[in-house]
């Protein structure tokens, strides 16, 4: 896969992801969720998940035989420079409890660089997908960020990590301020479909804290290719392997970006918190990750 072009990539990142939604829709029409295994008190997997994982796996090993592949429940290449990054039921939460909002994301990184990807949904049949440099569709049709200006007028987007029951006063933080200074605060629980969102126009600004790479490589060059920027949530370049998010149309971008240096360092729970703090790489991050 190393020599495929864009356009090739995000055919076989459909493919997979589509695959993935099939295991995941079966499993709707039986409406049955199956077992449920805790990773951590409120951390699900379940059977779909296992089994959605294994037919994206399958799916981009018959198509690109010998690409390192890194998925959530597996693990994998982590650290990798070229590699599938997979999640297989992004808001597993939701799935669990019947909640509408979750998806497969299947992303392609290639030398370090986003080359594409895609989300399903398996309850819409609704695939949103992104090549480098080809742009963002979503159900065949492109994708454009929305063109809000100001923040006041914004519908913003954030998720909470899996820590959020220890530091629930941290997370709460960032959403009074937006509450009061945006047109909304919105929390469903997949990144994925965040920046799906984000891509399409329907919100404007999004950002989470504790993510992982699989939670966020698809939608990032979704976004990206819709025309929005996705970078850490201080304004650097995102970090694939320990992602705080920051992704937005562009326009909102910088006045985000100052409003959540100013929110780290006075965040509850003791000032001066950094972006390295907040975990995402490493061994307690592994107890924090995921949707």
């Amino acid at each position: 896969m190393r020599g495929a072009t864009a356009h090739e990539a995000r055919v076989v990142a459909e493919a997979a992801a589509r695959a993935g939604g099939a295991v995941i829709r079966a499993a709707l029409e039986r409406r049955e969720v199956a077992a449920v295994t805790h990773k951590s008190a409120i951390d699900l997997v379940t059977e779909v998940d296992l089994a959605a994982e294994a037919a994206i796996c399958e799916e981009l090993q018959r198509r690109s035989p010998g690409v390192p592949v890194l998925a959530e429940e597996r693990g994998g290449a982590r650290g990798g420079a070229t590699r599938w990054i997979v999640d297989p039921l992004d808001g597993t939460t939701n799935f669990v409890h019947g909640f509408p909002a979750f998806c497969v994301s299947v992303g392609l990184e290639v030398d370090g660089e986003l080359l594409a990807g895609a989300i399903y949904e398996p309850l819409l049949d609704r695939l949103t997908s992104a090549a480098a440099g080809l742009g963002a569709r979503q159900g065949g049709h492109p994708l454009r960020v929305s063109g809000c200006a100001a923040l006041s007028g914004a519908l913003t987007l954030t998720g909470f990590a899996y820590d959020r029951r220890e530091r629930a006063d941290f997370y709460l933080h960032f959403v009074k301020h937006f509450l009061e200074r945006s047109q909304g605060v919105r929390r469903a629980g997949s990144a994925a479909l965040d920046l799906c969102h984000i891509a399409a126009g329907r919100a404007d600004a999004y950002w989470e804290f504790n993510l992982q790479p699989w939670d966020v490589a698809a939608g990032a060059l979704i976004v990206r290719e819709a025309g929005g920027v996705v970078t850490a949530a201080d304004g650097g370049p995102l970090r694939l392997d320990a992602p705080q998010v920051l992704a937005s149309n562009g326009l909102l971008h910088d006045e985000m970006v100052g409003a959540l240096r100013l929110l780290l360092e006075s965040a509850p729970g003791g000032g001066g918190w950094s972006l390295a703090g907040l975990g995402g790489q490493g061994g307690d991050a592994e107890a924090r990750r995921g949707r």
